[in-house]
């Protein structure tokens, strides 16, 4: 099985050249609709024919396929929000019902990282991919699907900020009735379980429990779409916890490069903290931003750049980077190609630059905002297509904020 692109949206994508931003980010999904989204429930990224990367051969990373499709649904939801365009609506209820997949397929209310169909030409070698975070069986309107277990917070984190961002971004009452029944499901389940992700065979791949800002954070996003379920809890946890908060936002800035995707859930939690948190717990949510931005603001990350606007307002030597930054994204290549830079810049430590590298020089990677900007070398064999959904969500956000004209 495969699937090719057309003559015009391969150009754009293969060729990096900025046409306009907003076409470079209709082309990008384009490319996402067309080889991304294989399956009903969420993002994949393609592994293509080395001798012809227009053929899709496989697909691969369905273990954050759900986190990555709670990106792509905020990015269609700001992008809504800017232009009205039909598609975006399109794409926002597609994805919508993509999570809700996620979440019917486990049989419970707890979020499955990836889902396809059984006889998926793809299955076996995903199931082969994804052993080690276990295979389940579920069905999705009666038809039998596999799912990927072990789900993490981030999986959460991104799910929830994605349907958050879509019931502030879309006034149709259908949707944001859909963005507040799912928050409501998986956040119920998560406090029904005292925080912690269950599985439906009892094994428990992670808890909330040491994280009270992200805790904070998804009350809070529950208390937005469902104030009586979860605004009096939010009250009481707030007052109580958000002391707390900056205790493990300064143990991840302690290190700068290691898990650096620390970093993106930690944004995406203030972000949540900072715009949505108000009286007591403001305060100490304000330390702990102050810590995280002091930590990353010189890492030349257009998405963290782009939450701080959200969070502190108009920065004109920021914003004018921002828009540099976005780019330069442009000129990366697309598939994730080995590179190795560490002759070319001076090293401070191992395969660690002393400065961030350039961003069309950053290795190869999924989500380049998540990946640590000093690494010197890495990538993969050349032959996975990244969705270039870390270029559309900070273009669609700042379209939003008034970081980018069109």
């Amino acid at each position: 099985m495969s699937i090719r692109l057309f003559p015009a949206i391969l150009v754009c994508w293969l060729l990096p050249i900025a046409f306009g931003a907003e076409q470079d980010a209709l082309a990008i999904e384009a490319i996402i609709q067309a080889r991304h989204v294989p399956y009903a429930a969420g993002i994949l990224d393609p592994i293509v024919s080395l001798s012809d990367p227009t053929q899709v051969v496989d697909y691969t990373r369905c273990g954050d396929s759900a986190v990555w499709t709670g990106h792509y649904l905020a990015a269609e939801a700001f992008r809504y929000k800017v232009t009205g365009s039909q598609d975006a609506m399109n794409n926002i209820n597609n994805t919508i019902g993509a999570i809700y997949d996620l979440i019917n397929v486990t049989g419970g209310n707890v979020l499955a990282r990836c889902a396809l169909p059984a006889n998926s030409p793809y299955a076996a070698s995903i199931s082969n991919q994804e052993s080690g975070n276990g295979i389940y069986n579920g069905s999705v309107y009666g038809a039998p699907w596999i799912w990927v277990g072990n789900t993490s917070r981030d999986q959460y984190i991104g799910v929830f900020f994605g349907l958050t961002v879509t019931y502030d971004m879309v006034s149709d009452q259908t949707v944001r009735n859909w963005c507040s029944y799912l928050i409501t499901r998986l956040l119920q389940n998560l406090l029904d379980n005292a925080w912690t992700i269950v599985l439906p065979d009892g094994s428990v791949p992670t808890t909330f429990l040491i994280r009270p800002d992200q805790q904070l954070s998804l009350l809070l996003m529950g208390q937005h779409v469902n104030g009586g379920a979860f605004g009096h809890k939010y009250s009481v946890e707030s007052n109580a916890l958000s002391p707390t908060v900056p205790v493990p936002i300064g143990v991840d800035c302690a290190d700068q490069t290691s898990s650096y995707f620390k970093f993106n859930l930690d944004y995406l939690t203030m972000y949540t903290l900072k715009t949505m948190g108000s009286g007591y717990s403001s305060f100490w949510y304000g330390l702990a931003y102050d810590e995280l931005r002091a930590t990353t603001s010189d890492h030349q990350n257009a998405h963290f750049n782009i939450i701080d606007r959200a969070i502190s307002g108009p920065n004109a030597n920021r914003d004018a980077q921002t828009q540099a930054l976005l780019d330069a994204w442009l000129l990366r290549p697309r598939l994730d190609v080995y590179r190795d830079f560490s002759s070319q810049f001076p090293s401070c430590s191992g395969n660690e630059a002393c400065q961030p590298l350039p961003v069309e020089d950053r290795v190869t990677t999924d989500f380049l905002w998540q990946r640590d900007p000093f690494a010197l070398s890495g990538g993969g064999a050349g032959d996975i297509e990244t969705a270039g959904i870390d270029y559309i969500l900070p273009y669609w956000m700042g379209r939003y904020l008034g970081v980018i004209t069109d």
